[in-house]
């Protein structure tokens, strides 16, 4: 133990000195990404944060994938330097050992990529296993190990990183999300959610605008619900019209609930769960879409029956006002559930 807090302490006062990382900006050309029907550029930025002692050093570095959320991108998380700021100020002020951040660009011409594999919105959980992750451990002097790979998102990002620790604990062992959608049963769109007969009439999906819930249940359909026929976008719907009404599709409602929701893949996956070092979400008590609110409650608590261990944290917040503050939950938080749980060795 006093090695490793000698050595902490090293790290630290080598940040102070050698100052400020450098934040790299990359581009993959997928391959699996060409498959869609979205109009979706294959071709994706990364921006890689690399941290102070990088390049005064040769030492290899655990890595922290990133998820952004809907409507958001790579160059959105560090465009105002406040990621960047919060990260160095962890680092020098010793709260977490240095390690590469790393932010994927998982928009598109709709509302992001959803975190799954589809041949309508693009093969998104491929392009991260297959060839985010090996791209980095191949440029980068990555410690290319679970051990050392952590993931972090919020909101529909923090689903993400949830949904990636669950199916994928082979290449990830720390999780947290930053109040996480999708976690369980809550608010699914209904006849009084969306303008149903509006949505079915628009032929692109610019015309969905205006709607609050219509273009992100869209995207959510063309992610869980594909289907290749059916233009213009490709994927049938929970409610559909008939005689000119909308009518609930039981059965299409019941399919996107297992495909996307987080409780249910706790079915097949559970088990992938016990096998993480650390997992950890929280959620804002006064997010206006209060369904988040009860499904997360309900999928702390599946977790405890299945004897899943993790850390999960109701506050006096909305869905984003207290995440990234110099005193908000990303700084005191997931930066210190990172040093307790991923390995930088």
């Amino acid at each position: 133990m006093k090695l490793f807090v000698i050595g902490w302490v090293a790290v630290w006062m080598a940040s102070a000195l050698w100052g400020a990382g450098t934040l790299v900006t990359e581009r993959i050309e997928s391959v699996v990404l060409r498959e869609n029907r979205t109009g979706l550029d294959p071709n994706r930025t990364v921006k890689v944060y690399l941290p102070p002692g990088y390049a005064q050093s040769e030492k290899r570095y655990a890595v922290v994938y990133f998820f952004h959320s809907i409507n958001g991108s790579a160059e959105k998380v560090f465009e105002d330097g406040n990621m960047v700021r919060l990260l160095e100020r962890g680092f020098t002020q010793g709260v977490v050992p240095e390690f590469i951040f790393v932010v994927a660009d998982y928009s598109s011409p709709t509302m992001g990529s959803w975190f799954e594999n589809s041949p309508t919105s693009g093969r998104w959980l491929d392009f991260t296993v297959e060839e985010l992750v090996p791209f980095i451990d191949g440029k980068f002097r990555t410690i290319a190990r679970r051990e050392n790979r952590g993931v972090v998102g919020d909101f529909m990002g923090a689903y993400g990183a949830l949904k990636f620790a669950m199916l994928y604990p082979e290449l990830f062992s720390v999780a947290y999300g930053l109040h996480p959608v999708g976690t369980g049963t809550g608010l699914m769109p209904t006849q009084q959610m969306v303008n149903w007969p509006r949505l079915h009439a628009a032929k692109a999906f610019g015309e969905l605008w205006g709607d609050h819930y219509a273009p992100g249940f869209v995207a959510m359909a063309q992610a869980y619900l594909p289907n290749a026929e059916r233009p213009p976008f490709y994927c049938d719907f929970i409610v559909e019209m008939e005689e000119g009404e909308p009518v609930l599709k039981v059965e299409n409602k019941r399919r996107l609930e297992e495909r996307f929701h987080l409780d249910e893949l706790l079915r097949e996956h559970g088990d992938n769960m016990r096998r993480l070092r650390g997992l950890a979400f929280d959620w804002g008590r006064y997010d206006t879409t209060q369904g988040h609110v009860y499904s997360n409650q309900a999928f702390t608590r599946k977790l405890d029956q299945l004897g899943i261990e993790h850390v999960a944290e109701e506050y006096n917040g909305g869905a984003w006002d207290k995440n990234w503050t110099e005193d908000g939950r990303f700084a005191t938080r997931v930066l210190p559930f990172l040093a307790r749980c991923l390995s930088f060795e």
